[in-house]
């Protein structure tokens, strides 16, 4: 099941919404984080105070037992009865003095006597009397007790004194008022033994765990009276912090707070009162608070999430818009209008700039196929235009015959030379008029091919409606054409071919008409019908074929390269691989006498590989020495087909030691055309190895933007034909034009061949077209001479060059 974009972190929609998330939810935790440790410190400063509360409280506890102690002993000394028992209490028994005053004090407080020790001692401090035997030890404290009081209360001693002991491992507080009586003296003594008593009215009134704690020594404390059970008490006496007057400490899973309050010290004893406060039970009281925050940080990021998510979905589905429109763009759809919501944002400005875009793509598109399948002089179908149509013929008209003708004019180029190219021109329009007029049919087609080259599509014609054609060409051709005051005699020589019998493609019907036509022109004959003969197949031909594998063996061809230069530095960046037969009768062959014929045959492999392996040889040569140069070689339609053929270069290659960039590849579009999968597979093998691809005469072929699109290549090759003319053709000069823009737009390279002057230097300069090669640069050289060329190579002086003229008209 596909995720929504918003949860796909790859998609913009998706990253919007996790980093708004991201950053609420690091806020909201640092939010809460920093609440949390304010709520706990809160806590630990209100549970601190609750503590010096509790201290206070505590304090003021014993008072308030003091104050009652020794009111029981002021009821005690003013007793009439207890005065006179006291003057009598020498050698009295503890039991009959308790009950004595026992007997004497009000009901309310005769718990006193049950659970303290009241002893009588006279004005020397010896003990008189007293409820307990263990009473003398008390005494024995009375007079320091006495002197620390006065010294305390600057000599006030009229009033009841209090102070706490530690006696025989135990505290007490002990309360202490004179006797007045006349003839008595001395002091009533009560000491309350400290248990838990004050801890608990302690816990009542603040809700404060308490224990009072006895010391010995070093030795560790232990409780002597508390609110906690003894195993409690124990664990809190085990984990006192002396030095601390508040501290954290562990009763059980329960964290605790306690204050530390020593009250005395005798000798080796302390006596010390440990207050505790549940410190979880405290924070717990935030509870609310914090469920509080926890909701509203939920709710606050469900909303922020929502948020998000309409504002990335706000944000990207314009965008998306605008990438299903690129991707209809690219396809090579530029009809569809590209979608605008009207807003005056950055994406609306995308969409309207992707709109002019489209607009300008679908103008020069139009404006380029009509370049490209039109030939502008005559404003007739060129060599691509007329394959399109042938194509559509066949295609719809499967059973039907058809009849292709080829037409070549005799001796134009001659009335070309001697009349000029303007008279040439007019020429060949009223020759592309005349044939016109003579087409049976308004089914049937008219194309110029090239400079001097007609073709004629007979729809629904068989051999005698083409040889009937052929005759009133001829015929109508014995009709001089006037043109300028001077008369011009016409002939030409037409080959024709059938379909089906001569095959149902529209390629091979034109490159049979062709053959059949240079056949005619050969034999002077005026019109020849194709037939197999006229093929590879003849005995010259497989002559021919033995003579090209003996030049391969005996090393009869030699490699030569032309140089190309960068035309806005003036720089020699590579150079193209030609290959030449040195043969020992004929001399230095042209290629263009053995390589159609070997492409023909299937030889052209060899030649390839042979020109490779040579290329390849001579980059390590320039490599060595320091020079960087790559040069291009051609491939043939056979090469592209052969599925091995990245493999095989790439052997030849490394066998010198050379890179993948050390050649550029070029393909003709018509080599591509032949089987486009298969050739589409091998560029796209060749490509991902490294190898920079090149479309060879550009402009000649079958040129299809939406095909030019899916080839992996990096540059194109404007054909000569077209250079050559537009320095005073310009017409011309706008297919270079526009060539260089689409190319420039589709991300790829421009060369041009043909650069014959230096106004051509400078007219391809101006139009941005990148690399140039031809004869005003230098002409092809045999390999061993160009190294030595290269390093004495200076960038011509193009200043004279008479250019801006041609400029202008191109605006």
């Amino acid at each position: 099941m596909k995720r929504p974009a918003f949860l796909n972190l790859r998609r913009l929609e998706g990253r919007i919404v996790a980093l708004f998330l991201a950053l609420l939810v690091l806020v909201q935790l640092t939010s809460w984080l920093i609440t949390y440790a304010n709520i706990r410190r809160s806590t630990e400063v209100a549970v601190e105070a609750e503590l010096k509360t509790g201290q206070r409280m505590l304090a003021h506890l014993l008072a308030q037992g003091a104050l009652q102690q020794v009111a029981v002993l002021r009821q005690l000394e003013n007793n009439h009865g207890i005065r006179s028992v006291l003057a009598e209490a020498s050698g009295m028994a503890p039991t009959e003095f308790a009950e004595t005053l026992f007997s004497a004090l009000d009901s309310k407080n005769n718990h006193l006597v049950d659970a303290s020790v009241i002893a009588y001692v006279a004005a020397d401090f010896h003990l008189v009397t007293a409820t307990r035997p263990q009473a003398e030890a008390f005494a024995a404290l009375l007079p320091a007790l006495i002197q620390a009081k006065e010294d305390e209360d600057a000599g006030n001693n009229a009033a009841g004194r209090s102070s706490l002991a530690l006696v025989g491992g135990r505290a007490y507080q002990l309360v202490f008022v004179p006797v007045k009586a006349a003839g008595l003296g001395g002091w009533l003594l009560m000491a309350v033994d400290l248990q838990a008593e004050p801890l608990r009215e302690l816990q009542t009134l603040s809700g404060l765990s308490s224990a009072f704690l006895l010391r010995q020594g070093q030795q560790a404390w232990a409780p002597l009276g508390s609110v906690l059970d003894q195993k409690a008490a124990a664990t809190v006496a085990g984990q006192v912090q002396v030095g601390e007057p508040a501290f954290a400490l562990q009763l059980g899973e329960e964290e605790m707070r306690g204050l530390y309050v020593p009250l005395l010290r005798s000798g080796e004893q302390q006596l010390s009162v440990l207050l505790l406060r549940s410190f979880d039970q405290a924070f717990e009281s935030y509870r609310t608070l914090r469920q509080t925050q926890g909701s509203l940080t939920v709710l606050g990021i469900l909303v922020f999430a929502l948020g998000s998510v309409l504002t990335a979905r706000r944000i990207s589905r314009p965008i998306k818009t605008l990438a299903d429109s690129a991707e209809r763009l690219g396809a090579g759809d530029y009809d569809t209008p590209v979608a605008q919501d009207g807003n005056a944002d950055e994406v609306g400005d995308l969409a309207r700039a992707f709109e002019a875009m489209r607009h300008g793509i679908q103008e020069r598109d139009a404006s380029l196929n009509e370049l490209a399948f039109k030939d502008q002089l005559t404003g007739l179908p060129n060599r691509a235009g007329f394959v399109q149509q042938l194509e559509l013929w066949l295609s719809g008209h499967a059973e039907q015959p058809c009849a292709v003708l080829t037409l070549g004019l005799d001796r134009f180029k001659h009335v070309n030379d001697v009349q000029g190219h303007e008279f040439g021109d007019l020429l060949l329009h009223k020759v592309a008029r005349r044939l016109q007029e003579l087409l049976p049919s308004t089914e049937d087609s008219l194309a110029r091919l090239s400079g001097d080259e007609f073709a004629v599509l007979l729809s629904d014609a068989d051999e005698t409606s083409a040889l009937a054609l052929a005759d009133a060409i001829h015929r109508d051709f014995e009709r001089p054409l006037r043109l300028k005051d001077q008369t011009v005699d016409l002939s030409a020589g037409i080959g024709m071919a059938l379909s089906p019998p001569h095959g149902r493609d529209a390629k091979q019907l034109l490159s049979r008409a062709s053959l059949a036509m240079f056949e005619a022109k050969k034999r002077q004959s005026g019109s020849v019908l194709y037939s197999a003969s006229l093929d590879a197949g003849s005995q010259e031909s497989l002559s021919l074929l033995s003579e090209l594998r003996h030049a391969v063996e005996a090393g009869e061809l030699r490699l030569f390269l032309q140089p190309k230069v960068d035309l806005q530095s003036g720089r020699i960046i590579s150079a193209e691989a030609l290959v030449r037969w040195q043969h020992p009768q004929r001399g230095l062959v042209p290629p263009m006498l053995f390589i159609p014929f070997a492409e023909q045959t299937g030889f052209i492999r060899t030649l390839t590989r042979w020109v490779i392996e040579a290329s390849a040889a001579a980059w390590a040569q320039a490599h060595a020495q320091g020079l960087a140069l790559r040069i291009s070689v051609n491939l043939s339609t056979r090469d592209l087909l052969d599925q091995d053929l990245p493999a095989k270069i790439q052997t030849l290659l490394d066998a010198h030691g050379a890179r993948s960039d050390a050649l550029c590849l070029e393909i003709t579009e018509s080599a591509i055309m032949d089987d486009p999968q298969r050739a589409l597979h091998t560029l796209e093998q060749l490509h991902a190895r490294g190898f920079k691809l090149s479309i060879d005469d550009f402009g000649t072929g079958y040129s299809s933007l939406a095909y030019l699109k899916r080839l992996p290549v990096h540059e194109l090759k404007i054909d000569k034909s077209f250079v050559m003319a537009m320095e005073t053709d310009l017409g011309d000069a706008k297919i270079v034009r526009s060539t260089v823009e689409l190319a420039h737009n589709l991300g790829l390279s421009v060369v041009a061949e043909g650069v014959e002057t230096a106004k051509a230097w400078r007219l391809l300069s101006a139009l941005g077209c990148d690399e140039g090669q031809g004869y005003f640069i230098a002409k092809p050289m045999p390999h061993e001479q160009f190294i030595a060329w290269l390093q004495a190579w200076r960038a011509p002086d193009l200043s004279d060059s008479d250019a801006d003229t041609m400029l202008d008209q191109l605006g």
